[in-house]
């Protein structure tokens, strides 16, 4: 180090202990919002959430209400070229308004926003359930996934379930110094982690905190195992917070489902998969071929492996269409069998949520309906959590 920049790093501390001492404040702000979360009931923790997309929507309404406008008139009204382009020049200098507020509206929810992150996580830890009043979103979710639990005008949330095709019991929360790489994460800075030092739940911070604008988060990770892996870890961090979560990894290329996990609040792939849908985007010719939509924050993860040792090769779209062999076909019927699953998870769902409101009649005939919708639930999908749960509790297997 040079005699200047002895001189200078004395004066001024080094870059490290400058960021430190500008981040720090904001953890200590994280870390004393925690303790009035921590006295919320579940439902008033979920609706802090959504006052902070409140005031996320608030901040922007008469910026966005003039988007739609103009966007309404050049689509209805007959322009010339040299008009509608006025018009979309016009709302690209609008959206540049809307992110810079979004981003000063970010800041100013950070610290809340991190603390409802963390508090779930405790509440994850320290329950193995999570009871709150249902939504929409909690019904649709409990057709497809066994970790939600519809009973009634409640919505049971699991804290155990399947990520990576392991079983997970969720046991993490947020130390100091991951709400300091979080805040990093969110100001667009890298943040160096040593491995175990829990990167994975370091994201869900900024992840929560953008997704919360409804213009969507991706997360790049190095390769699909990991991708599809940390979706479903992660995962339900998210959605008891009423945000969808998806991973295009899991659905083929150029295919409604992926353009689905591309509207998904957060949404997880690999850099190659996020790289060819952005070329195939680019040879589209219609606006209809389009599967990504307008990019907003991402967060890459081993960014070292995919912005160096990845970029060294170039993705390419180029060559003739193979004949199918194995490979194909299995990439072609997959998504089939998958929506054949999931459509049975469903039916299998509301038979057993119709097969527990008979049983607890008290005409016998009734029960014996019940009876058979739960032999008909058994038998549509024998290892659904749900169901397994049911059928343990005493009394229910001799109804069967």
């Amino acid at each position: 180090m040079s005699a200047f920049n002895q001189i200078m790093t004395k004066l001024f501390g080094s870059k490290y202990e400058r960021d430190q001492k500008e981040i720090l404040p904001v953890v200590e702000q994280i870390k004393a919002v925690t303790p009035e979360l921590e006295e919320l009931s579940n439902d008033e923790l979920r609706a802090r959430t959504l006052k902070l997309k409140a005031t996320i929507q608030e901040a922007v309404k008469s910026e966005q209400t003039k988007i739609d406008e103009l966007k309404q008139r050049a689509e209805t009204e007959k322009l010339s070229i040299d008009e509608r382009e006025a018009i979309y020049d016009e709302v690209d200098k609008i959206e540049d308004e809307i992110t810079e507020k979004l981003n000063g509206v970010l800041d100013d929810i950070l610290p809340e926003a991190f603390a409802i992150v963390k508090d779930t996580a405790r509440r994850f830890k320290e329950n193995e359930t999570i009871e709150v009043t249902a939504t929409d979103f909690d019904r649709e979710l409990a057709a497809v996934k066994d970790f939600v639990e519809i009973k009634g005008e409640k919505a049971i949330y699991y804290n155990s379930w399947q990520a990576g095709g392991t079983e997970i019991v969720w046991d993490m929360v947020h130390y100091d110094v991951q709400l300091f790489g979080g805040v990093v994460l969110h100001q667009g800075k890298i943040a160096e982690m040593a491995t175990g030092e829990g990167k994975t739940l370091v994201a869900t911070l900024p992840v929560f905190l953008n997704a919360l604008t409804g213009r969507g988060v991706h997360l790049v990770t190095v390769n699909d195992y990991l991708a599809k892996r940390d979706s479903e870890w992660m995962g339900p961090i998210y959605q008891f917070h009423g945000l969808s979560v998806d991973c295009i990894d899991k659905h083929q290329p150029n295919s409604e489902e992926r353009r689905k996990a591309y509207k998904a609040d957060v949404t997880y792939g690999t850099n190659n998969e996020f790289g060819f849908d952005y070329l195939r985007d680019n040879m589209a010719i219609s606006p209809k071929d389009l599967v990504q939509r307008t990019h907003n924050y991402a967060i890459v993860d081993e960014v070292d492996s995919v912005l160096i040792d990845d970029a060294r090769t170039p993705l390419i779209i180029s060559g003739p269409v193979p004949d199918k062999g194995a490979d194909e076909l299995f990439m072609e019927f997959r998504p089939k069998v998958e929506k054949l699953f999931e459509a049975q998870r469903a039916l299998v769902t509301k038979i057993l949520a119709e097969a527990k409101q008979k049983l607890k009649s008290d005409d016998p005939k009734v029960q014996d309906e019940g009876s058979l919708l739960l032999l008909r639930a058994y038998k549509g999908l024998p290892k659904n959590k749900p169901l397994i749960k049911f059928l343990s509790e005493q009394g229910v297997k001799p109804a069967c």
